[in-house]
């Protein structure tokens, strides 16, 4: 048996949302974009309609809320031109004018039901679109009074534009009591807007396909921002759609005791997390990996959740670790993110653009802690870790996890425990020690192969970074207060006590 043709698609002009809908909307048919005022809807169905006129196809937008000129202003703020799409307005505004193309005007609130869907079908018959725009639903919600008239009127509204070559956007604001589940039942897709204000920061905007009839979609929650550019749609990552073949090589530090350390370096495809008290020195160590990728003609990205572009950069000077900012090859990529306005799908989105696009093949995240604050919640955050990790495993990244723990010397505590998602844990540890305060390392596990068990003790200066012998001479360097012991006379005084 023959099978029939794919169905026609129709691109939304926003590239994620186009992605989880596997291609667009589905052509000739009626959807509801629904959402509580503010969520994005007008803003999202423009956005529609460019795509159509980009295309060619005529549009038409019928509003029986916002005027015309609010329409224009809204595009004015994200630099858009409405030249090519058609207006139908009903307002409660003035005058009608007459039929042969200026705008048409009436009263919704004073005329029937029926009076203002049969000048609705008037404009779509004189403009014939290929897209069209309905907003909104809530107006004939209002004047159909009830239920049962309100469910017909979208029936025959359905039935109308079937066949006539029309994909159609309702949009409903939500004025009914709870999800309207009779006008989901007769759309034959659904697109559903939130958006929430958290007690600080920007508000958080997600968007979810609830029904798309006839096609595959990626269901659950997607991020969305509204930028100066629009709309815009961070699909959720599944880290099994996404990886290439590579070469499984180690990633060396230009650091040969840290390499040592972690039994020849780090393997590409691989996930370390670097973990200790402030100060101790994970960022910096993330760091270096970064540059000497670059001074090999890799390229690097770091995203910052704390620590500024310009006081790293500072640093790295003082250390003597040489910095080119840039994508591509050679290069370092920094990026100062803020916690409290950028939402986990944009992160993971900006992360998605550093490997596929520029070529990052180590990625530094600093730090989890930051990261964490982004998210609505821990159990989420496992979750897109968890996504996130496997994705850059699968392409061949070098990740490296910055996380701080609570307390200085001894007993110390994770904010979020991670570490059983890392492939490599880097415990950094502060100790007392004649006098001073001095920094240990250690390797706590490994899963791609071996690595030393001791702990060295490590210092920063404007040469870089040093890695003393095995402490072999003291015990309880990771409680902070370590003692000596006693050593054979034979063992090198390099191994005796820390140095730096």
């Amino acid at each position: 048996m023959k099978r029939p043709p794919l169905p026609s698609r129709c691109s939304t002009g926003i590239p994620g949302l186009d992605e989880i809908l596997h291609g667009g909307l589905i052509r000739d048919r009626l959807y509801l974009l629904e959402g509580e005022p503010g969520a994005g809807k007008t803003t999202l169905a423009l956005q529609y309609l460019l795509a159509g006129v980009a295309e060619g196809e005529k549009c038409l937008y019928v509003t029986l809320s916002e005027t015309q000129d609010e329409l224009v202003a809204n595009a004015v703020s994200h630099g858009w031109t409405l030249d090519g799409i058609e207006f139908f307005e009903l307002t409660s505004d003035q005058q009608v004018a007459g039929e042969d193309g200026g705008l048409t005007m009436f009263h919704p609130a004073e005329i029937e039901l029926s009076e203002t869907t049969r000048k609705v079908l008037e404009a779509v018959e004189r403009t014939s679109p290929k897209r069209l725009v309905f907003d909104s639903l809530s107006e004939l919600r209002l004047l159909a009074q009830d239920s049962l008239r309100y469910r017909r009127q979208i029936l025959a509204l359905k039935q109308y534009f079937h066949g006539r070559g029309c994909t159609v956007l309702l949009l409903d604001d939500r004025t009914a009591h709870g999800e309207d589940l009779q006008l989901q039942s007769i759309a034959h897709g659904v697109i559903s807007m939130y958006h929430t204000a958290p007690a600080y920061g920007a508000a958080l905007r997600q968007l979810k396909i609830t029904k798309f009839r006839g096609s595959a979609f990626e269901s659950g929650f997607q991020d969305i921002d509204i930028i100066r550019s629009g709309v815009q749609v961070y699909p959720r990552l599944v880290a099994a759609d996404h990886g290439v073949e590579f070469e499984r090589e180690t990633v060396p530090s230009g650091v040969q005791r840290l390499d040592d350390l972690l039994g020849g370096g780090i393997e590409r495809g691989t996930s370390t997390l670097l973990i200790g008290p402030a100060g101790s020195g994970k960022s910096t160590i993330a760091l270096q990996y970064a540059a000497a990728a670059a001074r090999r003609g890799g390229h690097a990205a770091m995203f910052m959740f704390e620590e500024g572009r310009n006081l790293l950069l500072s640093r790295a000077r003082g250390l003597g670790i040489d910095v080119r900012e840039g994508t591509g090859p050679g290069n370092i990529m920094i990026r100062q993110l803020d916690p409290g306005e950028v939402s986990p799908g944009h992160f993971i989105s900006l992360v998605r653009e550093a490997v596929e696009r520029n070529g990052a093949r180590v990625i530094v995240i600093d730090s989890l802690n930051g990261y964490l604050n982004a998210m609505p919640e821990e159990r989420a955050l496992m979750v897109q870790l968890h996504e996130l990790l496997a994705f850059l495993n699968n392409c061949g990244v070098a990740t490296f996890l910055v996380a701080a723990q609570t307390g200085m010397l001894g007993v110390t505590k994770a904010t979020v425990d991670t570490s059983y998602l890392a492939d490599a844990v880097v415990l950094l540890r502060m100790f007392e020690h004649a006098g001073a305060i001095k920094k240990a390392i250690s390797v706590m596990k490994k899963r791609s192969g071996r690595h030393e068990e001791s702990i060295r003790h490590i210092w920063f200066d404007g040469h870089g970074i040093h890695l003393s012998e095995p402490l072999m001479n003291l015990r309880g360097v990771l409680a902070g207060v370590p003692v000596e012991i006693e050593m054979p006379s034979t063992m090198p005084p390099a191994q005796r006590l820390p140095g730096g």
